[in-house]
Formats: structure tokens, sequence, C-alpha cells
């Protein structure tokens, strides 16, 4: 088995070698937000979705489209808004008079990374739509169905202060999504550093360091990352901590949980710790990389009852909760 990990190891270190060099040319663009810029790494590697919640004006777009560009990925930005039709996102069929037949006209989904700008202000039809490019990387337009180029990734925003005009997303789609990252404000350094890159006079361009088909070789690496199998209880006994909690010794928490994660969150917690493995070039998962990506994974899967909401309690204090009182291998 050991000598199984040293390849793995070297398998990693190998591919993980671009890391370093995307790292430095988004952050030559993009001030701060180093758990962001990790997060999107660990979610396209993953091959998982990204929901981002967030105050306008906290560099989300930007960093997206930085991401695209040094990956040499064709990215698309769509501005949801309750107007957007099916059609407008996954595209339509259009009747060529000369040929007496319909030509399909493919919509701005057909990218490699999707930037879907305020996700909660489409209606449901659009939603659907989405939610098969996202689940079944394709789209069905008339009665045939296109696949969507590889890697594909969709990073949805939710603007948490601004509610007026907005849909709930359903929680099969809500599911979807491998992560669910909070933006905060940078801090006052960061800001200073964000004032004087965008009043200079010169903009910073963004050089192409990897090409898409690296980014699937890493992925085919990735999926090889050694899981031992106390790692992997300890990722199956913090899923049912939040289904069962009373087992666990949380009793406190029970009447606080109206549903605990589902077995996806279970795949994706294993998928996302070995991405986060691999951003460090290990070829194994610890329980750190499982600590440090867990909140992540398991925010927007733990849904609360109305008593843990007059408790003023959020997903996220039960999740540390649950942390807290798992054992760690």
């Amino acid at each position: 088995m050991s000598i199984d990990i040293q390849e793995i190891q070297a398998a990693v270190e190998k591919e993980a070698s671009f890391v370093e060099r995307l790292t430095g040319q988004i952050s030559s663009v993009i001030v701060g937000q180093k758990y962001l810029v990790e997060r999107l790494l660990i979610g396209i590697l993953a091959d998982g979705h990204i929901l981002i919640e967030g105050v306008p004006g906290l560099a989300k777009t930007l960093s997206v489209q930085t991401l695209a560009d040094a990956i040499q990925a064709k990215f698309q930005r769509i501005q949801f808004t309750p107007d957007l039709l099916p059609a407008d996102l996954i595209g339509t069929m259009i009747y060529n008079p000369q040929k007496a037949d319909f030509k399909v006209k493919k919509g701005p989904i057909f990218a490699n990374i999707i930037l879907a700008d305020e996700i909660n202000r489409a209606p449901a039809k659009v939603q659907s739509a989405l939610l098969e490019a996202m689940q079944e990387r394709q789209v069905t337009i008339g009665d045939t169905s296109h696949k969507l180029d590889e890697p594909f990734m969709v990073l949805a925003t939710q603007n948490p202060i601004e509610q007026e005009g907005t849909y709930p997303l359903p929680e099969a789609q809500i599911d979807r999504f491998m992560l669910m990252l909070k933006i905060t404000y940078p801090n006052p350094a960061e800001e200073r550093d964000i004032m004087d890159r965008n009043t200079a006079v010169e903009k910073i361009k963004v050089e192409s360091v990897i090409t898409p088909q690296e980014i699937i070789n890493a992925r085919q690496v990735l999926r090889t990352i050694y899981v031992d199998d106390k790692v992997k209880d300890y990722i199956i006994n913090i899923i049912f901590a939040t289904r069962e909690p009373e087992k666990y010794g949380l009793e406190r928490i029970k009447d606080l949980i109206a549903f605990g994660a589902s077995p996806r969150a279970t795949i994706y917690l294993n998928l996302a710790a070995k991405a986060h493995a691999f951003l460090k070039g290990r070829g194994y998962v610890t329980p750190e990389d499982i600590k440090a990506i867990g909140p992540d994974v398991l925010r927007h899967r733990v849904l609360l009852t109305y008593e843990a909401e007059a408790e003023e309690m959020t997903s996220d204090d039960i999740v540390r909760k649950v942390f807290n009182a798992i054992e760690v291998p």
C-alpha cells in the first residue's frame, strides 16, 4: 500500500505543478480573497458547481473571469432576471426558409465556465434548464440533447441583501452545488491595494498559464488520491450526525435540524477533500482536509427548523457543533 501511495504522490506532484502558476496569475489581478480563489480551484478540479453569496463589489465576477482567462477556457456571464427564458440560456431552434428546415442556435450555456449572476432572480423554467446542464452536462433543444464541453462549471451568485423580486432556489438545485461560499469584505490593507490597482493608468492583463486539458488530466489524478478507511468513516460520521444528532451526543441540536445532509454531501465532501489535498501537493486526504472544506459542503445542505431561526442559529453554527462533537481519527 505504501508503494501505491508513493506513486500517487508522485503523480499528484507532477500534475499539481501548475497550481502555483495559476494562483500567482489570479493573485496578480485579485487582491486578497484567497479563500474564494482556493475554493474556485477546488470546484473546477473536483468537477463541482459553486454557489457564492456576498454583497455586490467583492470581485466575484472578476475572480471567475480571471480564472477562465488563466486556463484558456470559454467564459460566459449570464445576468439572471425575472423575464429570462430557457431559450435565452440554452439556445433555440431557428427556421431557415431557404433550406426549409430548422437550425440550432446555441445559447451562452455552451461555455466552460458559466457565471450565473443573481441566480435566484430567474423563474422556475430557467432553473430547470440550468439544472439539466449542471447535473447531466447536457442541454435539450427541441428533441435533441447536446453535450456540453469539459471542463464545465457553474458559479452562481446570490445577493443576501436585496431579496425583492427573487425566487427561492429549489432544494434539489441547491443540493447540486458542491460548495456554498460566503464572501466578506476585504481588510483595510487589501482595500487600499484594490483602490490603487483600479485607479492606476495601466490595467493588469491575465496570461493563460494552463489549458482546459490540463484541468481534465488533473481531475483523473485527483480521483486516485488515497483516502484511508478511518477518514472515510469520519466523513460518514459527520454526515450522519446531521441526520441523527442524538446518536452522536448532540441531543441539543436535534430539534434545530429539519433535514440533514444528503448522500450527495458524502460524495462531495470526499471529492472536495481530495481537491484540497491536491492543491497542497499531497497524494492522500487527512482529517484537516475534511475540516477545511466541510463547512462549504454542508452549510446549504443542513436545513434548520423554525426553532433554530427563533434562537438565531445558522447552519454554520450547527455544522460547527457537529465537527466539534465528532472524534477526529
